[in-house]
C-alpha cells in the first residue's frame, strides 16, 4: 500500500511517500512554487499529483497550515500536533518523551506519556523563537546558516526581544567589532533563551527534536545542560509528512 503525507507549512511544503510501511521518498518544495506549479482552484486547492510525480496512491493525509483546503477525495487531514506526535514514534520508536518542533514560524512543544499526548505550548505569535530568525541573521552576518549553527562557545549578549529589533542590536554589535564567531554564538544562545520559557514546565529525561532548528549543532549543545537525553529525528524537516504517513498506516482503514 502507498501512502503519501504532506505537511504545508509556512516557508516550505514536506512531501513524503510510504510503501509498506517504510519510507521511500522524501521532497521539499517552496510554499509559493508549490502552490503556483502544482495546484489548481475550485474553490478548494486541488493538488495535481501527476505534476508532483508521486504515482498512485492508496491514501494520502495533510496536515500544517492548508491541510483542511485540499479538495482531493483521497486526502484525510489531522492537526500539526497529532502529525508530530506521529512522526516521532515512527522516527524514534518512543513513548515516552517531550517533542520540540522549531519550524520556520511556529514552535511546538508536547509531552507524551505511554504514547498519549498530556500537555503541550505552542507559540505562533513570534518569530524571534523560530528557524525564520536563525535565517534572518545569518543573511545579517552573511554567512550560511548551516555553518552559524556550529557557534557556541563565548556568545555575545543580544537581549532584543523582537526579531526585527533583533536585527538592529546584531548590526550594533558588529560595528563594536566582535568576532565572527561570538556574533553567531550569541544568535545562537539568544534562540535557546526564548525556547527556555517553553520548555520550563516540561519535565522528561528524553527530548526528540524535529523542525529545521533541530540541524542546529549549538541549539543541541545548549539543551543537552536540561536534559538527559536529546535525540535528534533521523528527518527532522519531514516530521510531520511522515506523520501524516505513520496515521495513514495505522488508523485508515
Amino acid at each position: 500500500m502507498r501512502i503519501l503525507g504532506i505537511d504545508l507549512g509556512s516557508r516550505e511544503v514536506k512531501i513524503t511517500l510510504m510503501e509498506e510501511s517504510k519510507l521511500i521518498e522524501n521532497k521539499k518544495i517552496s510554499t509559493m512554487c508549490f502552490y503556483r506549479d502544482y495546484c489548481s482552484y475550485d474553490g478548494r486547492i486541488i493538488v495535481d499529483l501527476n505534476k508532483l510525480n508521486i504515482g498512485k496512491v492508496d491514501r494520502a493525509v495533510s496536515t500544517g497550515y492548508g491541510r483542511n483546503n485540499i479538495n482531493l477525495n483521497t486526502f484525510t487531514p489531522i492537526n500539526e500536533i497529532k502529525a508530530h506526535v506521529y512522526g516521532a514514534f515512527y522516527q524514534t520508536a518512543l513513548k515516552d518523551f517531550i517533542l520540540l518542533d522549531v519550524g520556520g514560524q511556529d514552535v511546538k512543544v508536547v509531552k507524551v506519556e505511554k504514547g498519549i499526548t498530556t500537555d503541550l505550548e505552542l507559540n505562533e505569535k513570534c518569530a524571534a523563537s523560530c528557524g525564520r530568525y536563525l535565517e534572518n541573521m545569518a543573511n545579517v552576518l552573511e554567512i550560511p546558516i548551516n555553518n552559524m549553527s556550529k557557534y557556541y562557545k563565548n556568545p555575545v549578549e543580544l537581549n532584543a526581544t523582537c526579531a526585527v529589533f533583533s536585527e538592529s542590536e546584531l548590526i550594533g554589535k558588529i560595528a563594536e567589532g566582535i568576532s565572527m564567531d561570538r556574533l553567531c554564538a550569541g544568535v545562537n544562545y539568544s534562540l535557546y533563551k526564548r525556547l527556555q520559557p517553553l520548555l520550563a514546565k516540561f519535565k522528561g529525561k528524553k527530548l526528540v527534536l524535529t523542525g529545521g532548528v533541530a540541524n542546529n549543532e549549538s541549539i543541541r549543545h545548549y539543551l543537552k545542560n536540561d536534559y538527559e537525553e536529546i535525540i535528534c529525528a533521523k528527518e527532522p524537516q519531514f516530521n510531520g509528512a511522515i506523520g501524516c504517513c505513520y496515521y495513514g498506516s495505522e488508523f485508515l482503514k
